[in-house]
């Protein structure tokens, strides 16, 4: 028998976002319940003692069912005080392959919270790309789910655009840090490019500001980042990650398209979610990817954001050795 959810449902718990969400609601006192998925174990949960997924932290109520399981998903949202939607999407060669989480999976448990006569609040992680829904199959679905969310006004819903976020657990933006800090420049865009970073911990605290305020936020659309004015142009993002000198290496766009494309046709061939695509290229190459709902969020909730690029690095950084080396007799 499946346990009761309770307190904050989380979709997309075990996402690199979702994980940090799910960390400090917990250590902030919160019942957790997350939604895992049932062909992970087979189908859904009947063993006893249950399954669980061991990328989740102790302490967190899980619940396998689909997220596009309306009539699992009824009773579980029944059940909550609020809802944080960050399942998503980020791979894919056309736009079906985003569609089932950024869409389709949104619409599902808005239907269930329908079905079931419940209105907790909910909160959509969305992403800045949204902004810019002509850019790529992503950003498109994810501009649909925003607005599938909005098309209910009945609801309390809040939709969070952030900026590129890093931390611990990050695959995606590591490596381009890793290179910035040894101060290699990898630009794909303009010389002046210019983009808004935020921690993933400032991400989970902006969480935490929401529930407690879901009211002040009502029907808002929030894109905040770390509070650098401006974002970061390249020079300064290898300054924040302490690189004394940089080389920039700038990308021909033509180069980028046609990897991209061998890259799609490849993932067709050997049935792989591919990232880089044509249009991963375009959002890479777009002049700017900016926020400018600091002050907005600010003060309808109190959050502010507290690592910026150099403090994130720092704590990334791995701790250097301190094991003494072994000697020859000793």
């Amino acid at each position: 028998m499946q346990p009761a959810a309770a307190g904050v449902l989380v979709t997309g718990a075990t996402g690199f976002v979702g994980r940090h969400i799910v960390t400090t609601l917990l250590t902030q006192g919160y019942t957790v319940t997350a939604l895992i998925r049932p062909e992970r174990f087979g189908g859904p949960q009947q063993a006893d003692p249950p399954q669980t997924d061991s990328r989740l932290p102790e302490g967190c109520i899980q619940i396998p069912v689909a997220i596009t399981d309306v009539e699992g998903l009824v009773p579980i949202v029944a059940a909550c005080d609020a809802v944080i939607y960050a399942a998503g999407s980020v791979r894919g060669g056309r736009l079906q392959d985003f569609q089932a989480a950024n869409e389709q999976g949104l619409e599902a448990v808005v239907t269930a919270m329908d079905h079931a006569g419940a209105k907790p609040p909910i909160l959509l992680i969305s992403s800045l790309a949204a902004s810019c829904p002509e850019l790529s199959d992503y950003s498109l679905s994810k501009f649909n789910g925003e607005q599938s969310l909005a098309a209910n006004p009945d609801f309390p819903w809040t939709i969070f655009r952030p900026p590129a976020i890093y931390g611990p657990g990050d695959k995606e933006m590591l490596p381009i840090l890793n290179a910035a800090a040894k101060g290699w420049l990898f630009n794909p865009g303009p010389v002046d490019q210019r983009i808004s970073l935020l921690h993933v911990e400032d991400l989970a605290r902006a969480v935490i500001a929401w529930l407690n305020t879901p009211g002040a936020c009502l029907h808002q659309n929030y894109a905040f980042d770390d509070g650098t004015p401006g974002g970061y142009d390249w020079p300064a993002m290898a300054q924040a990650l302490g690189a004394e000198k940089y080389h920039m290496v700038r990308l021909p766009r033509a180069l980028l398209a046609a990897a991209a494309g061998v890259n799609v046709f490849f993932s067709r061939w050997f049935s792989y979610a591919p990232m880089f695509t044509p249009g991963k290229v375009r959002e890479l190459t777009r002049e700017s990817w900016l926020c400018d709902d600091n002050a907005r969020f600010e003060e309808a909730t109190g959050w502010r954001p507290a690592i910026n690029l150099r403090m994130g690095w720092q704590r990334l950084k791995p701790a250097p050795n301190s094991t003494p080396k072994s000697t020859k007799g000793a």
